[in-house]
């Protein structure tokens, strides 16, 4: 906000040569912009992190075998790290690092990938070429929910994302961060922050279904974030274990 705040200050964003020796104008830093960078701040750092939260806990309720060996990894690992959580210990939980990915597949927060080609490309096995300049958008959930890539997608399944399954599977199978340089510059803060969040929660509570939550989720199409319609409610008991 500081640096927004100072371009503001400055009124302009003078112009400059990119890598490319291609010409960058100069850009006007209106009220307009500093409202939609400030969105972008809110909904990037804070509602995809919740968004992710929500789903993962909901998936945990419905499936109490996955939620069991969840709690007993990160009970086992702390142990061996003096309860101490750090970046080691959270690095030795492998469970949860699928469990992790699993919901950011089933569940991508943003859908979309925007791209712009670069050269002509021919696509392999059709007689398609996309010119350069063309714009193409990739659907993340569409990918996700291939059985191509994913036996019964519909299953919230953490084995998806073991050692043996990943190696099977193109590495653009799963861009919940998008890919490539341009992917999302927030991603290892936005996992490192949900992870402490799970661990801490799970080492005291645990989450079960309540007369309130939904068997299936339905989404506002109206959101450019996955959200689901009417929230999803979840009952919170504290672990004697």
């Amino acid at each position: 906000m500081d640096l927004i705040l100072e371009l503001r200050q400055n009124k302009t964003i003078e112009s400059y040569k990119r890598n490319d020796n291609e010409d960058v104008k100069t850009l006007e830093v209106t009220d307009s912009i500093i409202a939609a960078q400030t969105f972008v701040f809110y909904a990037a750092g804070y509602e995809t992190s919740a968004s992710t939260m929500t789903h993962l806990f909901y998936e945990l309720a419905k499936n109490p075998d996955v939620q069991d060996k969840l709690i007993t990894e990160i009970k086992e690992v702390l142990k061996r790290h003096n309860g101490e959580i750090t970046y080691e210990s959270l690095n030795d939980m492998t469970y949860l690092h699928q469990v992790f990915d699993e919901t950011l597949r089933k569940y991508p927060i943003a859908d979309v990938i925007l791209r712009k080609a670069q050269v002509d490309y021919k696509l392999p096995g059709t007689d398609i070429t996309l010119e350069k300049g063309t714009s193409v958008v990739l659907s993340t959930w569409g990918i996700h929910h291939d059985p191509k890539y994913y036996p019964n997608p519909e299953k919230f399944d953490p084995e998806n994302f073991s050692p043996e399954n990943e190696k099977k599977r193109h590495p653009c199978a799963y861009l919940p961060f998008g890919t490539g340089p341009r992917n999302c510059i927030g991603m290892r803060f936005a996992k490192l922050q949900s992870q402490v969040f799970i661990v801490k929660f799970l080492s005291k509570y645990r989450v079960e279904p309540s007369k309130s939550t939904p068997s299936e989720i339905k989404y506002d199409p109206m959101r450019v974030l996955l959200y689901s319609q009417g929230g999803l409610y979840l009952k919170v008991v504290r672990r004697d274990y």
